[in-house]
């Protein structure tokens, strides 16, 4: 053991994880070292970041060792942080809340930054945030994190960091944990989207359809735990239950023969409808999977993941989850780019010969693996097709489907007011087919609506115009917008303080931070502003019927966030609902964005009024105004406390008074 212990650090790398990947390693186990001694040895100087990786991901008593707060990561990366000072990464900077600015414009860097005080054991977090937030303000999202790649070490480093600050517990540090999320969110984006351009150049395999509909599971869901290798593990257990009831069919089919990962295929129609017969039974008698017809609309139902754990979902996630299973099998299904109804064909014909539409039969995976003649393909849909739309389809083809059937949802969204589908959906879209006019054009319309990322706007005008002269008008219009938007942002002087000691402000009663209720509809919010009178355009306030209230639009309005999702202005006197329009500068939806517009409700019968027995409220967007939940109301963060300077004395008043008389209630 000395002799091992002596050797160079890179020697001792493989003699590590050679080590403690045997199952009887004895006493002269490396990873039966005490930790320091094993910490001294991976701490030589010698390993780069790559080996220290490797010998992690080998057992859990050495990843145990290499974790993040312990001191060999410190130690990795002692040398590479000061060339990350040098670069500029975390100049004036000193808690993980100034991430909130690398959000904003570029424009708006000189606004007030977030300063809550930062929670104990958060050095290593802090750099992380340090360094993200200033890497993230000039380079995202057009040129990425290309700094932080040129640190030397890991993404992983970094992302174990995001994680540790979302996984941290109570109910403080809800700013950090909301642009935690959103940083995270976007590094595993871009990972996940470099992946699938990769996967796109390579040549079709069956394999491949699953695989490329997992790439886009992953990129709309990037904070879930989804890999292919569970996914492929779960479709396994499947097959196995399969062969199981094959087995009972024929116990010397040849498919009972077959081991993981061969691509054998059976020629015999009569083996492999056996095959068909025992997916059927166990696909839909046995684990009961079924088309969902009561939810279809739902973007749950193409993501894999769900498809499985649900065991349900639409034509297309239904039928690659039937293919992936057949091919495994032995039986040569194909994938059908049929319209309004996705199928595969199974072949009836002799190998080799000329073969037209009607030597195939087509299986319908939604209707529970019924097999259909051409004619029967045309009922089900309604209508008559030619025989080009019966043909075998790419994976590439497949998945700009399901990417399309997500646009689509995108479009139909109504209380996400961020639109993250639709914004997922295009970068999917783009990234397969980069030079598609209308959607380039829709995404730029799209960030102009939400008044994000006005550089990223110009460079995709720029593009459209490249590529299509005669969107001219379009694009012109978008530039003029764009650029004036980019002035006023550099023109504002800081942000609007409003304080309730003043004569105007007289009439507001509630106060940010005081967690509401609905009499009526009993829903729970949270206010995270408000405005003496409403602030909404001649538009809103016409199609609100706001008039119609005892006070109009004389009156206070309020911000709040609602525990289905949604922000709502609301008056003060009736519960005046606009559901989705949280105050973001932009007025009412416009139509031309070419989007579902949301429906706005006006009632004006019924009280917001104090909730005595106040609950978290499960809104994305808590984060973005409030540090903390202290049982009773939410405390404002830094950033939202400069505009309402006076608020926080009167919600400690409220409260007192509220809890006070409660308990004298009780008594």
């Amino acid at each position: 053991m000395a002799a091992v212990a002596g050797d160079s650090a890179m020697e001792v790398v493989p003699v590590l994880a050679e080590e403690a990947a045997a199952e009887a390693a004895g006493p002269s186990c490396l990873v039966q070292l005490p930790g320091e001694v094993l910490e001294y040895i991976l701490c030589s100087g010698s390993l780069t970041a790559l080996d220290i990786g490797r010998v992690s991901s080998t057992c859990r008593r050495l990843r145990e060792v290499c974790q993040s707060s312990g001191q060999v990561w410190k130690e990795q990366f002692r040398d590479p942080l000061p060339a990350a000072a040098d670069k500029g990464l975390g100049r004036g900077l000193r808690s993980p809340d100034g991430v909130a600015s690398a959000f904003r414009d570029p424009a708006s860097r000189s606004a007030p930054r977030l300063r809550p005080p930062a929670p104990p054991g958060s050095e290593r977090a802090s750099f992380v945030a340090r360094s993200v937030q200033d890497v993230y303000v000039p380079a995202v999202p057009c040129n990425g994190f290309s700094d932080i790649e040129n640190l030397e070490g890991p993404e992983i480093f970094f992302e174990d960091e995001l994680v540790c600050i979302l996984n941290m517990e109570g109910r403080k540090a809800l700013t950090w944990k909301y642009y935690a999320k959103k940083i995270l969110y976007y590094l595993r984006q871009q990972k996940i989207l470099n992946n699938l351009k990769a996967f796109l150049q390579q040549p079709d395999d069956y394999e491949s359809y699953l695989e490329g509909a997992v790439y886009i599971d992953q990129y709309c869901n990037p904070l879930s735990d989804i890999s292919l290798r569970d996914i492929q593990a779960q479709i396994h257990s499947i097959v196995e239950l399969v062969c199981k009831t094959l087995r009972g069919i024929n116990s010397r089919h040849p498919s009972l023969t077959f081991r993981a990962g061969e691509s054998s295929m059976i020629m015999e129609i009569e083996l492999q409808s056996q095959v068909l017969d025992a997916i059927n039974y166990v696909l839909y008698d046995q684990l009961k999977f079924k088309g969902n017809r009561m939810d279809y609309y739902n973007a749950l139902n193409l993501y894999m993941h769900q498809v499985l754990t649900r065991r349900t979902g639409i034509p297309i996630s239904m039928s690659l989850l039937y293919l992936t299973i057949a091919r495994q099998l032995g039986v040569p299904l194909e994938p059908v780019n049929f319209p309004s109804h996705f199928l595969l064909r199974w072949c009836q014909g002799a190998e080799g010969a000329t073969l037209d539409i009607f030597d195939y039969i087509y299986i319908d995976a939604f209707g529970k693996g019924k097999q259909l003649t051409v004619k029967e393909c045309e009922y089900l849909i309604g209508q008559h097709v030619t025989a080009a739309l019966y043909g075998v389809v790419n994976v590439k083809k497949v998945l700009q489907r399901m990417v399309g059937n997500l646009l689509s949802l995108g479009k139909r969204e109504g209380i996400d007011q961020s639109y993250q589908l639709l914004r997922d959906s295009l970068d999917l879209y783009l990234a397969m087919y980069p030079d598609q006019v209308q959607l380039l054009l829709l995404q730029a319309r799209l960030y102009f609506h939400l008044g994000i990322w006005p550089e990223k706007v110009l460079d995709i005008l720029q593009h459209i115009q490249t590529l299509d002269p005669g969107q001219h008008g379009a694009v012109g219009y978008l530039v003029q917008h764009t650029l004036e938007h980019i002035e006023r942002k550099k023109e504002e002087v800081g942000v609007e303080v409003k304080l309730r000691s003043e004569e105007k402000h007289r009439d507001v009663c509630y106060s940010i931070g005081l967690v509401m209720k609905h009499k009526r509809y009993g829903y729970n919010c949270v206010i995270y502003g408000w405005d003496p009178t409403c602030m909404m355009g001649h538009e809103w306030i016409r199609n609100m019927n706001v008039h119609s209230l005892p006070h109009g639009h004389h009156q206070p309005f309020y911000n709040v966030l609602v525990e289905d999702g949604s922000c709502r202005y609301a008056a003060q006197g009736h519960a005046a609902l606009a559901t989705g329009l949280a105050r973001s500068g932009l007025g009412p939806r416009r139509t031309w964005l070419g989007l579902q517009e949301q429906v706005l409700v006006l009632d004006s019968t019924e009280n917001l009024e104090y909730n005595v027995e106040p609950q978290e409220i499960s809104h994305p967007d808590v984060g973005r105004y409030f540090s903390e939940f202290t049982g009773t109301h939410y405390i404002p963060n830094a950033e939202l406390e400069i505009r309402y300077p006076e608020d926080l004395e009167f919600v400690y008043e409220t409260v007192q008074n509220i809890y006070s008389a409660k308990e004298d209630t009780a008594e």
